[in-house]
């Protein structure tokens, strides 16, 4: 800490304090300190002296916001700046001091609050003359909220309807007030209730909401917040008689109210809170803080806060949104306002603040400051060909994360009562119904338990349901004896003639009898704790794709994506399924992608889209097409067969020669010898279970995610009768279940010591390697043709995307505020990515004769094993500018690829690709200009310098001085790209560590900013995220930092002009062994070197072909149809059975869905 001596002409009394260097603030903070502490610290730092020249900033508020937690959280950042150093001007100065002896500062950040002199802060800055980074005469209109709606009026910024009523003696004629009972006319404008009553007054916060009689009558009488209360209802109807007012009109708001914070034109943190005017009750976390959700801004909404920092020149403001009827209207204008306990926010604002100031007055002090011309805002990257490319589009399929083993059971009903509940709910409509919700699952246990009770009564009735199928639907929707969460699901399709589904493994038959429902029950498949740590991590590395973010403000790697976030580039959206653990994943990776804090129901509202998305990302796979009936039913057949398999068996079941897919069959050689071994070792797991359950040291014991022994013995004693039917044959369908569930066992449940489950593992898990990929088609063809009548919407809606995209219009150039890097992620199930792959491997998106990287490619995919949880697909859409607009080479697409987290088999069993966006072979030896240069093999760890003169410097522009490589001592200057080296700096960090030779990594390093997180090793826990830290702290964990003492195998970035690099600590294993969290394989480049023109006629062509084969399947069937309704609709519902008690009404029509 520095203290500030009087100058001439200062007040001996008044002193100010410097904010801290590396060090920090500790616990005392930046502020006043007495006389005694003063002099003690001028002792202590007696020899040293801050670098000169010094820009002095100058912080002039009331104490109460100078010292606030967000202003001391800002100020201990911007200190960091080498260059500026911060004064605080204490209340009794800027009370009782005349401006004369306020001490003189370079940059003045001074706002209005209660009791604030803004008088002399005005006369300060006249005499003073320093550069301020929020206008001072504007803050007089800010106080007015007449003013503020004329202003933004005057920008065209849309508001509310509104008049106002102005008491002025001077001013009659604005001074016209007629109220009525529901109404009031305000100088002729007339307002229905509800209306909203606002005093002129921005310090005034008695703001008065009316209600319509209709409506009970009454007023809503807002407040600032009083502890837990910020409104309360008034029986009053009529309006305030004294006073002047705005009265606008009321928007219906969905209950929230949007608070948008800006830093400059450029950037804007938004958040909602709930509307103070629902119940003034004031929401709060276990903290007591008010609980906020994160926000993402529309391009309008982020050009109306361009608008509103400007027009009220304002860099650091505040401002509230309406959301009402598809616009959004600004309502208040706050000034100079903070984000609350947001750390990415106080990153972001001290550092836009600090580049700022610098921008402005580097040069007039002569200080060496190269300025960064916004470089981390624009998505420019290095190709893999040397160039530089503007990143345009990332488009991401994603699995969801670790679940909770699923379980299902199908029966066919023909009951009335089944019929009745399909129709109540609207299933005649679509011709299938989802019951989640607790009441609908009530409906079916109660319809369940009745004819249970019936067939007790009379068992030879003529109920045909069948009692066993009865009694496992009744137990398990008892199971936990309530209904909570989405857990259990209820699935009905119609079927115009009845199908034999009893038998699940089997090609379902029709039989000449009339309609019958399918019912399918799942339960279980929740998203683990496992699973959230897994979406949030991968969230939290994916930033890394994202260039820019130079420095170490967050702590944590991919600042470029969060700053490019907030700074309204970045067009996100994110979609998910309807399934639970699919929209908890999503969630969870937002978190990680953009630093949110909090839990994840506010944020999957916020901002996972999953609703009316007709088929976006869901499939009923109990609903299967034809070609998917056939290719089971020879699965089964092949797979029947107690006899090894013969070349012949390998041309049926491998016809497309897959290496993962003969390795499997390989193990298995004899299927139903395997098989056999598969139900013993079933039978002997569930024989310990039995064993174990016996034991009273077993009686209390909890299982992971809170499952008992009790249920741990209902699933597999499921799987035990499910996998061998009464005739000895085996039902391949439970395979998948079988595997799914030792996984889940081995991974979370060890502890429990269960004796096989090894061994079950590795058979089952062979046999679920050929079941589950060949579910989706055998030969090509099939698969082609069911991966597209999976994902066609899908396939369409991502080439949309990118034809988006590339239609965008960009004349303004790259600084243009519109031009932005277009996001969508989609979150599913295993379906839809084995689907989606399954296009790009025999769709025909290139000749692999013909293209030796997509042989490598389909090479390394065929390998491939599992799609296990958290595969991704990533699709990367680049512009080269330099190109003719209407070139091929204009824009430039990559497709990469990660199998998800890694499996319980063997270390250095999965297949390795060739590292993210590897180096083409011509270019692999090229350092070009703005290329990223690679490892230095054979330095020695204490040689950084060395390496850093060594490494080839790009060319750089006049005035943009080569920055320093070595490390400063007091201050990490925030706009200097560090190499840093030191391990006793609390949160130093080398750059990323290998798993690869040099000389492999060497072949992936062109435009692999990230590459250990991408490329060359294995995902992991970050060490830099906050709730992991928590995690490990409070388990009486350490997390290891093994991967930052690899100093042999260190990799230099150079400074390229407008383009920066997210340096970044990431130890590669260090949650892994605390929380059984597996990690997760890197991302692997399929193709590199695509133009968007192949990626869209691919597409294109794949959905038109399916579109005509669709138009030639419904002609048909609509020709069937036609043909058999003269005698018998096949779409009516089914006859009465002797129900007295039920009566349904006789539809004459067809179902729409049948139209």
């Amino acid at each position: 800490m520095w203290s500030l001596p009087a100058s001439e002409g200062e007040s001996a009394t008044a002193h100010f304090f410097l904010g801290a260097g590396d060090e920090g603030l500790g616990i005392r903070g930046i502020g006043m300190r007495t006389e005694e502490s003063d002099s003690e610290l001028l002792e202590d730092e007696e020899d040293e002296v801050p670098p000169e020249p010094q820009i002095i900033v100058g912080i002039c508020a009331m104490t109460k916001k100078s010292k606030s937690k967000p202003m001391t959280q800002i100020l201990e950042r911007l200190c960091r700046f080498d260059y500026l150093t911060v004064i605080i001007l204490g209340e009794d100065v800027i009370l009782n001091e005349p401006v004369e002896n306020w001490p003189s500062c370079h940059c003045l950040i001074s706002f209005h609050s209660k009791g604030f002199p803004l008088d002399k802060a005005v006369a300060y800055s006249k005499l003073r003359n320093p550069f301020l980074i929020n206008d001072l005469a504007m803050q007089y209109y800010i106080q007015d909220r007449r003013e503020v709606y004329r202003i933004l009026q005057e920008e065209g910024i849309d508001l509310p309807r509104y008049a106002v009523l102005n008491r002025d003696p001077a001013r009659p004629e604005e001074c016209n007030l007629i109220e009525g009972e529901d109404q009031v006319e305000v100088n002729g404008a007339v307002f229905p209730k509800p209306f909203v009553e606002k005093p002129v007054s921005a310090e005034d916060h008695n703001v008065y909401i009316y209600y319509p009689s209709s409506a009970g009558g009454g007023s809503q009488r807002l407040f600032r917040k009083i502890g837990s209360r910020s409104s309360v209802y008034s029986p009053e109807s009529s309006v305030r008689k004294t006073g002047s007012y705005i009265y606008e009109e009321f928007m219906p708001t969905d209950g929230t109210d949007v608070k948008v914070y800006t830093v400059g034109p450029d950037y804007a943190h938004a958040e909602a809170r709930k509307s103070p005017a629902l119940d003034g009750k004031v929401e709060r976390d276990s903290e007591g803080k008010e609980i906020r959700y994160p926000v993402m801004l529309t391009a309008m909404e982020k050009l109306v806060a361009r608008k509103v920092c400007v027009a009220f020149k304002q860099t650091v403001c505040g401002f509230d949104l309406l959301r009402a009827n598809g616009h959004s209207f600004v309502c208040d204008v706050n000034g100079f306002s903070f984000v609350k306990n947001s750390m990415k926010y106080y990153d972001d604002c001290a550092k836009i603040l600090g580049n700022t100031i610098m921008r402005e007055l580097a040069p007039q002090f002569q200080i060496p400051w190269s300025i960064p011309t916004e470089a981390e805002d624009i998505p420019i990257v290095p190709t893999t060909s040397g160039t530089m490319m503007e990143l345009r589009c990332v488009i991401a399929i994603i699995r969801h994360g670790d679940r909770t083993p699923k379980q299902k059971m199908k029966m066919e009903v023909t009951h009335p009562r089944f019929f009745s509940l399909f129709e109540k709910h609207g299933g005649y409509k679509t011709g299938k119904l989802k019951l989640k919700r607790p009441e609908q699952l009530q409906e079916v246990l109660d319809i369940t338990r009745l004819l249970l009770a019936e067939l007790e009564k009379e068992p030879g009735g003529e109920i045909e349901e069948k009692t066993g199928k009865l009694e496992q639907l009744k137990s398990v929707l008892e199971m936990y004896g309530h209904f909570s969460g989405i857990n259990r699901k209820v699935q009905l399709t119609y079927y115009p003639h009845e199908v034999k589904a009893s038998n699940e493994g089997q090609d379902p038959q029709p039989k000449a009898l009339g309609p019958s429902l399918l019912l399918v029950l799942k339960w279980g498949g929740e998203l683990t704790p496992a699973g959230r740590v897994q979406a949030e991590e991968l969230g939290r590395a994916f930033r890394c794709m994202y260039p820019g973010g130079q420095g170490d403000y967050a702590g944590f790697p991919g600042c470029g994506l969060l700053r490019l976030h907030s700074t309204f580039r970045h067009d996100l959206k994110i979609y998910a399924s309807d399934e639970g653990r699919v929209q908890m994943t999503a969630a969870a990776f937002a978190k990680g992608l953009l630093a949110l804090e909090g839990e994840l129901t506010p944020i999957l509202v916020q901002m996972v889209k999953s609703a009316n998305m007709n088929g976006l990302l869901d499939s009923d796979g109990d609903s299967l097409s034809s070609c998917q009936h056939r290719v089971k039913a020879r699965l089964h057949h092949i797979l029947q067969q107690d006899a090894p398999f013969g070349p012949e068996d390998y041309d049926k079941l491998a016809p497309t020669g897959s290496t993962s897919l003969l390795n499997s069959m390989a193990v298995i050689q004899n299927p139903v010898k395997v098989c056999d071994q598969v139900f013993a070792l079933i039978e002997n797991l569930t024989h310990q279970i039995r064993e174990r359950m016996q034991d009273p040291k077993s009686v209390d014991l909890q299982l992971y995610h809170s499952e008992t022994l009790e249920l741990m013995l209902q699933r597999w004693s499921k799987l035990e009768r499910d996998f061998r039917q009464k005739s000895g044959r085996y039902d391949i369908s439970k395979i998948p279940d079988i595997y799914d569930c030792v996984k889940y066992d081995v991974q979370h449940n060890a502890s429990l010591g269960l004796q096989g489950t090894a061994e079950l593992l590795r058979l089952s898990k062979a046999l679920a390697d050929v079941v589950i990929p060949q579910e989706y088609g055998i030969s090509r063809e099939e698969k082609l043709e069911i991966a597209v009548g999976f994902c066609l919407p899908l396939l369409r809606k991502i080439l949309l995307d990118l034809q988006r995209t590339h239609e965008d219009e960009y004349s303004r150039g790259v600084l243009s505020p519109g031009r932005h890097v277009r996001t969508r992620l989609y979150f599913t199930s295993e379906s839809h990515v084995h689907s989606l792959l399954s296009v790009f491997r025999y769709g025909g998106l290139l000749d692999e004769t013909q293209d030796a990287q997509w042989q490598r490619a389909l090479n390394y995919l065929s390998a491939i094993s599992e799609l296990n949880y958290m595969t991704q697909i990533v699709i990367m859409l680049y512009e080269d500018n330099t190109r003719d607009p209407l070139s091929e080479e204009r824009f430039h697409v990559e497709l990469h690829f990660s199998p998800g987290v890694k499996g319980v088999e063997e270390e250095g069993s999965a297949p390795t690709g060739y590292g993210f966006r590897p180096a083409s072979s011509e270019n692999e030896m090229k350092t070009d200009q703005g290329s990223m240069e690679n490892l230095c093999p054979g330095k020695a760890s204490d040689e950084p310098d060395r390496a850093l003169q060594t490494s080839p410097q790009p060319s750089e522009g006049p005035g943009l001085p080569r920055r320093s490589p070595l490390i400063r001592n007091r201050k990490a200057g925030s706009m200097e790209v560090l190499s840093e080296t030191s391990s006793s700096r609390p949160g130093g960090y080398r750059l990323f560590s290998s798993s690869r030779p040099p000389t492999e990594m060497k072949q992936s390093g062109l435009g692999s900013q990230c590459t250990g997180l991408f490329s060359t090793t294995v995902l992991g826990g970050s060490s830099s995220a906050p709730n992991l830290q928590d995690y490990a702290r409070s388990h009486g964990k350490k997390l290891p930092s093994a991967s930052l003492k690899h100093r042999d195998e260190f990799l230099f970035v150079p400074a390229v002009k407008r383009f920066s690099v997210s340096f970044a600590k990431h130890p590669t294993n260090g949650f892994e062994g605390c929380s059984m969290v597996p990690t997760i394989y890197p991302l692997e480049t399929l193709h590199n070197a695509l133009s968007l023109r192949q990626v869209s006629e691919f597409l294109s062509r794949v959905c038109q072909r399916h579109t005509e084969a669709q138009v030639q399947v419904s002609a048909a069937l609509f020709d069937s149809m036609h043909s058999n309704q003269a005698s018998n609709s096949p779409f009516s519902p089914p006859r009465t059975l002797h129900s007295p008690t039920l009566h349904l009404r006789q539809r004459s029509e067809k179902p729409p869905w049948c139209k």
